[in-house]
């Protein structure tokens, strides 16, 4: 049975256990012994499961990206002074998009 690290992380520890019990590696000896972090971290090296959470965003520049929400805040801010709504909302959403590529980028 393939296992990904979200589903283990959300087992209990008897489900762990029950999964290590299953397991003839190194990692998982004295599984009955180990407290849940420990244990997940066995049997994810017994699995060769990746524990690391990737995201998506990778390979940013974002200082790049902050330069872009710099010049926006500028269309921004004309676009209020103009009382341009559409245009206003258009660049609020397009500062808020790049905002949450960069949080997405570095959690």
């Amino acid at each position: 049975m393939d296992h990904t690290f979200e589903e283990l992380r959300l087992k209990t520890v008897a489900e762990l256990r029950e999964i290590a019990a299953g397991l003839d590696h190194d990692a998982v000896q004295g599984f009955t012994q180990l407290n849940k972090e420990h244990l997940l971290v066995a049997i994810c090296r017994a699995l060769n499961i990746d524990m690391h959470i990737h995201h998506h965003a990778e390979g940013i520049n974002k200082s790049e990206l902050k330069a872009q929400i710099k010049t926006l805040k500028k269309q921004r801010d004309e676009a209020l002074a103009a009382h341009n709504h559409a245009q206003l909302k258009s660049v609020r959403r397009q500062i808020h998009g790049i905002k949450r590529m960069i949080k997405r980028a570095t959690i």
